[in-house]
């Protein structure tokens, strides 16, 4: 399966360790070689790494890894393709413009017949199912929402029947930001971790790699860190139950509702507004 990754936090940080433990995932200690990305939210705009090859042997990937860009929002995702060429235009993260904004999209897993109606807004670039569920999302959004972005419970709220709806289809792991909060769907495996005073010395479970967060933060800090797998094998990592949306603000997992997905309504997809 494909790997995701994802960072929320209260302050600007940046993400050089999780992503050298990540990293190796894409052809080093997993078979993961069908391209590699990663978007790291910056005031109102997203700056977006994207290569087709391996990300542990990718130069795009070791520039990352030394650059300390610092981030409140960053999402990460290392391809093992099922649908779709190994090509530039269908590595994720996927980008695009909803409210004046940017939202970042990375999925993991398979959606089988799944050709949703979509209204011309938001269109496929790729031929891959995570970038049609990605247009699906936001014309939807757009649709319920047509005078601008709800309140965060409202967005949640339609998010979860969305993540049923398209889930109905297949394994539907997801990770999707809009610079303000981080939503992390567990269709079958997602974890996370908090980092906070007291911080620990963490070690990578895919390199030889430790660091000792109290010499490179601040007490008031906070950072949530989401995976497919823990990358860490010294922290006490939280599996996100199967069937569960969560909403992550400030580096930790924000109240703002019910979890659970919602079953489909009928027909299998959420109404527009009249």
């Amino acid at each position: 399966m494909c790997q995701l990754l994802g960072m929320n936090c209260n302050v600007p940080t940046d993400i050089c360790f999780s992503f050298a433990g990540f990293r190796a995932r894409g052809g080093l200690t997993d078979h993961h070689r069908d391209g590699w990305g990663i978007a790291f939210f910056e005031g109102a705009g997203a700056r977006v790494f994207l290569d087709p090859c391996a990300s542990a042997s990718s130069p795009v990937a070791e520039l990352v890894r030394s650059y300390p860009i610092r981030s409140v929002n960053v999402i990460a995702h290392i391809r093992k393709a099922t649908q779709g060429e190994v090509k530039l235009e269908n590595t994720h993260p996927f980008q695009r413009e909803l409210w004046g904004r940017y939202w970042i999209f990375a999925h993991n897993g398979n959606l089988l017949a799944y050709q949703p109606a979509l209204s011309g807004r938001f269109l496929p670039v790729g031929s891959t199912d995570s970038e049609r569920a990605f247009c699906h999302i936001l014309d939807t959004l757009a649709q319920r929402f047509p005078d601008g972005p709800p309140s965060p419970v409202a967005l949640h709220s339609a998010l979860r029947e969305l993540a049923t709806t398209i889930g109905s289809h297949g394994e539907f792991n997801f990770l999707l930001s809009d610079g303000e909060r981080l939503f992390a769907h567990c269709s079958s495996r997602l974890c996370y971790v908090v980092r906070k005073a007291p911080f620990p010395v963490a070690h990578l479970a895919d390199e030889d790699v430790s660091v000792d967060f109290n010499e490179v933060t601040s007490p008031t800090d906070r950072v949530a860190i989401i995976v497919t797998t823990p990358l860490t094998d010294n922290e006490a990592w939280q599996q996100i139950p199967p069937g569960t949306l969560l909403a992550f603000h400030d580096g930790e997992p924000e109240a703002l509702g019910e979890t659970a997905t919602v079953a489909a309504p009928p027909g299998g997809r959420i109404s527009s507004p009249a």
